[in-house]
């Protein structure tokens, strides 16, 4: 009886040391997907002429979905374009004066050259040149004049200019245009909704790759580096599903386990987060939970 009883405590001694030398088959990191989210917001106040999208849509980059009503701004616009044609035909006389003025200050210089040709051959007079001199500084004084006259209607013409820029930037915001390619997560607004600039439209992401974010005691931190390939694992119908995985950042500081995490004693124990991307094959989906394993376990 004694020698059975003690080949057993040495059998399970054995088989205890055993198995603390063998993967206890436990996951390496626990933690959830996601993906960055974008949330595209209207540009411009009016009503939903068209909004053709709907949540889970695959969107292309620079795709047109949509604009917003633009009469009044149209309207707007060619109001601008005839109180600038007003102001300019104003401005005509003005204008014609300045060019008669100049074309008489390009003569008067080609008079006072000519003058200052003949003075070197001792065949004209300083009285010429100081007259020519003279007239061209009272056709500069008579630019000028005119020049401070037309002021107030060149600067009319610069503020129309700018305003109808205003009023292109706007029309141009009317078109809601996607941004980033990825598929709609949420969608906001509907046609014919009034609209106004800030109010969210649609909520998109790029799911084609995910990111899952989990957390590593210190004892693993030494494990796991930026670049290394790692086994994620989710759960299947009959096993669990493995994907390759790649990890793009681990935290720097140490923080307090998610409460969603494990039990309560591990919560208040503190980790470090790491993201690991992951292809997705259409299977994964944002807030799924998830597990990493440094070494996948066959």
């Amino acid at each position: 009886m004694k020698n059975y009883q003690y080949i057993l405590g040495v059998g399970i001694i054995i088989f205890s040391l055993f198995s603390c030398g063998k993967d206890n088959g436990k996951s390496d990191g626990y933690g959830n997907f996601e993906a960055t989210e974008i949330t595209i917001s209207a540009e411009n106040n009016g009503k939903l002429i068209q909004f053709s999208i709907d949540e889970g849509d695959k969107l292309k980059k620079d795709q047109f979905v949509g604009f917003i009503d633009t009469v009044q701004l149209a309207l707007k616009r060619e109001q601008l374009v005839v109180s600038k044609s007003v102001v300019s035909s104003k401005s005509k006389g003005v204008l014609s004066q300045i060019s008669v003025l100049k074309s008489k200050l390009k003569t008067a210089k080609i008079n006072k050259i000519r003058i200052e040709n003949l003075i070197r051959d001792n065949a004209g007079t300083q009285k010429q040149l100081d007259d020519v001199s003279g007239e061209m500084d009272v056709i500069k004084s008579q630019i000028r004049s005119v020049e401070i006259q037309n002021a107030p209607v060149v600067n009319e013409l610069k503020n129309i200019d700018v305003q109808l820029k205003q009023i292109d930037d706007q029309i141009k915001k009317s078109k809601i245009i996607n941004p980033v390619s990825g598929t709609v997560l949420t969608k906001y607004a509907e046609p014919n909704e009034i609209t106004a600039f800030g109010k969210p439209l649609y909520k998109i992401a790029d799911l084609s790759n995910m990111v899952l974010r989990v957390y590593v005691s210190e004892t693993q931190l030494s494990d796991i580096k930026i670049g290394q390939e790692v086994s994620v694992k989710i759960d299947g119908v009959d096993a669990m599903k493995s994907y390759k995985g790649v990890v793009s950042w681990v935290s720097s500081e140490a923080e307090f386990t998610p409460k969603i995490i494990q039990t309560k004693e591990e919560r208040v124990a503190l980790v470090y987060a790491a993201k690991i991307n992951v292809v997705n094959d259409g299977s994964l989906k944002i807030g799924m939970p998830a597990e990493m394993w440094i070494t996948a376990a066959e």
